[in-house]
């Protein structure tokens, strides 16, 4: 059965509420102060989501014309969002973020109106809508990560976040597949402390192979935010270590995790 959207919607509209509100009373310089992700500024973290929530629509109202163009961007190379950042470094802040707003703000519209059994395509395998909304509220809470590391604020943790889990989850096995690597027969058992104290678990106890920990950890690994050295995370088992050391829950080609010591909370 389609999952119900709703929920999800209002999970990536609180998400998306939850940046505005540290990018509005930014001034114009500190939108191009870098953040520690990829050499990235704070006005290259926004112009990349705004950006993909276009495209994202995109393959919600034409599919056909999201392939010939998604297809286009991936024959520039591996390094096309580095790319897509580079071309819109003329916007400037006010810009930037009337951007982001009607871009996001035209997507949850599309969401409104998909059908919930639609396949939409994606820079990868089609997907459901429930796993695109789920995607685009991980890419926000992602970037936002950058974004609150460099300016030194400790971000409200919400249990919203058990989405962005739940991708990590279920792209254990692409992470492996993605690399070239023999995808692990074993899951490892996973239990997270959620923001307000549940306890969320995951695939079949394991004493092997486990990890436990805070959620929002488990999270900053596998959107690669943090270095699994960098975090309290218990980790248990070759499968587990080889799996928290190159996760990734996002498309494209493999990236690495940051460096011990180099994505953190500033000040």
């Amino acid at each position: 059965m389609p999952a119900d959207l709703s929920a999800l919607t209002a999970d990536l509209v609180a998400e998306s509420a939850s940046l505005e509100e540290i990018l509005a009373p930014l001034t114009p310089p500190q939108w191009q102060l870098p953040t520690p992700a990829a050499g990235w500024t704070i006005a290259d973290q926004v112009s990349h989501l705004a950006y993909f929530d276009e495209t994202t629509l995109l393959s919600i109202r034409d599919p056909e014309r999201f392939r010939r163009e998604a297809a286009a961007l991936g024959g520039r190379g591996d390094d096309f969002p580095d790319q897509i950042a580079a071309e819109y470094r003329h916007l400037d802040a006010a810009e930037l973020l009337a951007w982001f707003r009607t871009a996001r703000g035209a997507l949850l519209q599309g969401y409104a109106s998909v059908d919930p059994g639609a396949r939409l395509p994606w820079y990868g395998l089609d997907m459901g809508p429930a796993s695109s909304i789920t995607a685009r509220l991980m890419e926000t809470w992602a970037h936002g990560q950058a974004i609150y590391d460099l300016l030194g604020q400790e971000r409200s943790a919400a249990d919203r976040i058990k989405n962005v889990a739940v991708i990590g989850i279920n792209t254990f096995g692409w992470t492996f597949a993605n690399r070239g690597l023999p995808v692990p027969s074993t899951r490892p058992s996973v239990r997270l402390t959620s923001p307000s104290g549940v306890t969320w678990e995951w695939n079949q106890p394991d004493q092997k192979n486990v990890i436990e920990g805070s959620a929002v950890e488990f999270c900053q690994v596998v959107t690669q935010t943090r270095n699994i050295a960098d975090t309290k995370l218990k980790v248990i088992g070759e499968t587990a270590n080889v799996w928290m050391s190159i996760a990734q829950c996002f498309a494209g080609p493999p990236e690495n995790p940051p460096l011990p010591g180099t994505r953190f909370r500033h000040g």
